[in-house]
């Protein structure tokens, strides 16, 4: 994808065609690392009020400031949804971040993550030390590889499978075709749950639509929750959730208090909270018809 975003007078302003009309600036300090990988541009900046950014392609991915919420939400949203989540997959995310909260509970066994670009690994593991410490989880296996190809490789599996992926242009775009959905399926074990970068349901209503649809097709259980996240283009994010049997919209287990004081965004009510819908787009999921193949 041609690469839009700038650098003017110490400001990066992102400009992408999938949000036609705005974009997000900040002002950055410096340039750490500006290098195109075999798959995308990776570039890390030093901004003024919200620390390290990492941009792909133009994109951010996050900044130091508000990462937290998006990595605490798509992993513990599904996480908490699920009774007993043992063996876990993470699809994208070489930043470590999902890593490091799926880490946090005790029940995990094994953690298996993959992801198509190892650049953007040695860029976190050198810049952004607080995301990337999820690669030191001694349950954690990684592999390098197109995770829309490796996934179909993979049976009856997993308990929880997230998906961090990056939006649907470039190497990121077969992440959000039915095939790859149905690869996911076929990867969870009985009762699993899956839960996807969902996009913006103000900026990209027909991607969010299909995301709903192909899950409503597929799942026995679907649901969208979104969060707030002031460094992305419409200041939020949501997540398309399927399971196969667990009740998505509420936390399956307690968290315990020592586990919440390590959290920044994600508790219980914030979970049920998320499900709460705008109008709009309440009336807009409700107009997608399923034809379920469960």
């Amino acid at each position: 994808m041609e690469n839009y975003s700038k650098i003017k007078d110490g400001w990066f302003s992102e400009i992408c065609p999938m949000w036609p009309g705005i974009s997000l600036s900040l002002e950055v300090e410096e340039v750490l690392y500006s290098k195109k990988s075999k798959f995308q541009q990776i570039d890390m900046y030093q901004t003024k009020n919200h620390g390290k950014m990492l941009v792909l392609d133009g994109i951010i991915q996050l900044t130091q400031s508000d990462e937290f919420v998006y990595q605490e939400m798509l992993a513990h949203v599904p996480l908490f949804a699920h009774p007993n989540p043992e063996n876990v997959l993470v699809i994208g995310g070489g930043d470590g971040g999902i890593l490091r909260e799926v880490g946090r509970h005790d029940c995990v066994k094994n953690i298996d993550f993959c992801e198509v670009d190892e650049d953007v690994i040695k860029v976190s593991k050198e810049f952004l030390p607080d995301l990337a410490c999820g690669f030191d989880d001694p349950r954690l296996k990684v592999y390098i590889a197109d995770g829309s190809a490796w996934v179909q490789d993979q049976k009856n599996k997993y308990d929880v499978i997230i998906v961090d992926s990056s939006d649907p242009i470039g190497p990121g775009e077969v992440l959000f075709e039915r095939p790859f959905y149905e690869g996911l399926k076929a990867a969870l074990r009985k009762n699993g749950v899956i839960a996807t970068q969902g996009e913006s349901f103000f900026l990209h209503k027909e991607c969010v639509a299909n995301l709903v649809k192909i899950t409503k097709d597929l799942f026995q259980v679907q649901a969208y929750s979104y969060f707030l996240v002031p460094t992305y283009p419409g200041g939020h994010l949501g997540i398309c959730l399927g399971s196969l049997g667990p009740e998505l919209k509420k936390p399956c287990r307690a968290i315990s208090e020592n586990f919440q004081k390590q959290l920044k965004y994600y508790c219980p009510k914030i979970h049920e909270a998320s499900f709460v819908l705008p109008y709009f787009a309440q009336k807009m999921f409700k107009s997608i018809k399923s034809k379920k193949s469960v």
